[in-house]
């Protein structure tokens, strides 16, 4: 049965290779990324054989450490396509032990798990440095690589298990952006570090830490041993065999749970009302409105840009800050940069809709109507964002004259931005996600012209902002009549642009319809 498996899984794989030319093409380029990363990784291990063991020990443990956690969070994280999950052999009745253990030798015939197999054996010569670190070696290599591949099919199985709806998945991948936006600030920190004269011993706090942890335990055992700390490294394989035990009682137990658990199927809901329809006016704006409101309700595309938007200053807020920046001078900065990746978010609006735009070019609808629908969502969000984040900017920096100054710039920034994007969506429409896909995938042919339309949409509206930034830049240090001017500023310049740019937009839009339906039929 072992081979019946093994000939399986090599079926399944070579069966990758009659899809499409492009999906071949992807699949060698990952093939050959797999595979020099892990001769890169070879040489390396191959090479710190004839480096100090302090030094090497600190080297192999953190990149150890790092490749373990990719086969733990990657497919949890991300999803990964289980061709032989569990649940496909529930009907053959083959014992939960002998198919748990038949699943993971399969899961070895793979580029990640060969990969990982080529690191084990290099490391083995990197700590062939006497005898009880060679043994040790040995045993870890075979410890490891158990570890990465009973992990990486937990975390396999756990994402098709649990992750089934689209729902799921999409809360997954949200959660995984805010985790790894939160990893940035420790990554900032790690950058601050004098690694000439002081990244060695701060690298080595960090390892002595990890080597404790199912992370780094089998790739530490030999390296402690090699450094003459023969308990500790005997410490630490026993903890590294514990949690390989761990893993195998946990893919064992959950093979048995989705052996006999159908695949989750996403509720049906029922509504009773036409939600923001019912609320709003039964005009071409109050429909448009009202479809701008649901999506960014219910649409994930949307919600990852509303998750984005607190992220992003409160991630500079952080990095500045540990490179020395005043906090009450960075008071300022969160506000207005939430205000420009707001008024953003809508600068390819058009492309969100997809094929559903043929209802506003059939319809004839107003163009003006369009662009103001399509912004009412946001530009009600950003005056929310304005009137209770401009006190608390303010109450931070511990001066209220710059109240003023901070809702003129705010202003400046949201309204000039939203009619960038009004002109922006309707002229220079780029490929985006489609409808129903997941937020994090990226779309064909955005290539340069995304980039190109994404800077001019960013610069523009901050080159806008610049005459009421600078002036309540001088307001803060001159009190009296500098902030009112650059809140005079800003609301003038903002909402000339906002009118400017819905105009603009909607003539663009009635000019363009046609186009615009074609370029969505093809994107």
């Amino acid at each position: 049965m072992v081979a019946q498996f093994l000939g399986l899984k090599l079926r399944l794989l070579a069966n990758t290779f009659k899809r499409s030319p492009w999906q071949i093409v992807g699949m060698l380029i990952a093939l050959l990324y797999g595979l020099g990363a892990a001769s890169f990784a070879v040489i390396g291990l191959v090479g710190l054989r004839f480096v100090d063991p302090e030094v090497a020990r600190v080297i192999v443990i953190a990149a150890g450490s790092l490749i373990v956690a990719g086969f733990l969070v990657v497919p949890l994280a991300f999803g990964v396509d289980d061709t032989l999950d569990p649940r496909k052999f529930s009907l053959f009745g083959i014992s939960t032990s002998k198919l748990a253990a038949l699943l993971a030798l399969t899961a070895l015939v793979s580029i990640p798990s060969l990969a990982v197999i080529l690191v084990g054996l290099a490391q083995v010569v990197t700590w062939s440095r006497g005898a009880l670190p060679t043994f040790l070696s040995l045993l870890s290599a075979v410890l490891i690589v158990v570890t990465c591949v009973l992990g990486a099919r937990v975390t396999t199985s756990l994402a098709a298990f649990l992750l089934s709806t689209r729902r799921a998945r999409e809360i997954t991948g949200l959660v995984a952006l805010v985790a790894l936006v939160a990893v940035s600030p420790a990554i900032a920190l790690l950058a601050s570090v004098n690694w000439a004269s002081d990244g060695l011993a701060a690298l080595t706090r960090i390892v002595d830490f990890v080597s404790w942890t199912p992370l780094g335990a089998a790739w530490a055992a030999p390296a402690d041993a090699a450094t003459g700390n023969a308990s500790v490294a005997i410490q630490k394989f026993f903890l590294a065999i514990v949690f390989a035990a761990l893993l195998w009682a946990a893919w064992r137990a959950l093979v048995a749970t989705m052996l006999v658990t159908p695949p989750r199927e996403g509720r049906s809901r029922t509504y009773t009302s036409l939600g923001w329809f019912d609320r709003l006016p039964a005009t071409p704006l109050g429909a448009i409105a009202a479809r701008s409101f649901t999506y960014w309700l219910r649409d994930a595309r949307y919600r990852v840009q509303l998750v984005i938007v607190p992220i992003v200053p409160m991630l500079m807020v952080v990095v500045f800050l540990l490179g020395g920046v005043y906090w009450q001078n960075l008071a300022l900065l969160p506000l207005p940069i939430m205000c420009l990746f707001l008024s953003w978010s809508v600068h390819n609006d058009v492309a969100y809709d997809n094929t559903a735009i043929w209802l506003h070019v059939a319809s004839n609808v107003s163009g003006v109507a369009d662009r103001l629908g399509r912004i009412i969502p946001v530009l009600l969000l950003g005056a929310v964002l304005i009137a209770v984040g401009a006190p608390i900017t303010a109450a931070l920096y511990g001066d209220w004259s710059a109240l003023p100054s901070v809702i003129g710039v705010s202003a400046c920034i949201l309204l000039s931005g939203l009619g960038l994007s009004s002109l922006l969506s309707a002229r220079f429409p780029y490929p985006a996600v489609r409808p129903g896909d997941s937020p994090f995938t990226q779309p064909q042919a955005s290539g340069g012209a995304a980039s190109l339309v994404q800077s001019i949409a960013f610069l523009a509206t901050v080159l806008l902002t610049v005459p009421s930034l600078l002036i309540g830049l001088f307001g803060l240090v001159e009190r009296e009549t500098l902030p009112a001017l650059s809140l005079v500023t800003g609301l003038a310049v903002g909402l000339t642009a906002l009118v400017l740019g819905v105009r603009l937009g909607g003539k663009t839009f009635e000019r363009r319809g046609p186009e615009l339906l074609a370029f969505t039929q093809r994107n």
